[in-house]
């Protein structure tokens, strides 16, 4: 829309619209002034809102990257249960546990059943971390210290801890604590509870042969 300039006024027609500022008054966080023009000002805002954007990007990718860090890491730890422990799985033969390359034999079967060790958890020097029947395979598997079950359970937790994870755990006539293992009703776990704490326990299979 155009309105035309009055009779006898020399000033020209101007439109409706006002036309834009020739400069902008900007105040720094200092507090300092500064006049920039209109394209700048919208160069610098449109700059800012870019940074911002790529700032919150980053920050969420970074947390993403913690968070499934922190997953992978937990679900590449094994643990004892349901079926073993990590390449280690209960009925394997003695043969198929050594080509893991994650045992060492410590003492030979005689015709029973041999007593071996995980490489990264070594026992001392009269105890065994597995014990291979030459009729079952692996029958037992006992748990070093920092081991969890998938339940939590590990050396140190409490009998507290134990009963909340099993509330179905009960006592054998040796006074180990025993349970068949959640989600593997072919092997049990006993655990030896001393002072109120768990102080050892593993994994076996029912129908192992190597001790009572």
């Amino acid at each position: 829309m155009v309105a035309a300039a009055s009779q006898g006024d020399s000033s020209t027609a101007f439109t409706a619209h006002s036309a834009a500022p020739r400069s902008i008054t900007v105040i720094a966080a200092t507090g300092e002034k500064s006049d920039i023009g209109p394209n700048l000002y919208r160069r610098r805002v449109v700059k800012e809102s870019m940074m911002k954007t790529m700032i919150g990007t980053s920050l969420l990718a970074g947390a993403l990257l913690v968070s499934g860090a922190t997953m992978a890491d937990a679900q590449a730890k094994p643990t004892v249960g349901p079926y073993g422990y990590g390449a280690i799985k209960l009925g394997m033969a003695a043969d198929q546990a050594k080509a893991t390359g994650e045992v060492v034999k410590k003492t030979p079967g005689g015709g029973g059943c041999s007593g071996w060790d995980l490489k990264k958890s070594p026992t001392s020097k009269d105890s065994v971390g597995i014990y291979i029947s030459p009729k079952v395979g692996v029958a037992a598997i006992f748990a070093a210290k920092g081991m969890t079950t998938p339940q939590g359970i590990k050396i140190g937790s409490t009998a507290a801890q134990l009963k909340a994870a099993y509330p179905r755990i009960k006592k054998d006539f040796h006074g180990y604590y025993v349970i068949t293992v959640p989600g593997n009703k072919k092997a049990y776990y006993s655990f030896g509870v001393t002072h109120g704490k768990v102080a050892e326990y593993g994994i076996a299979l029912n129908t192992q042969d190597c001790f009572n």
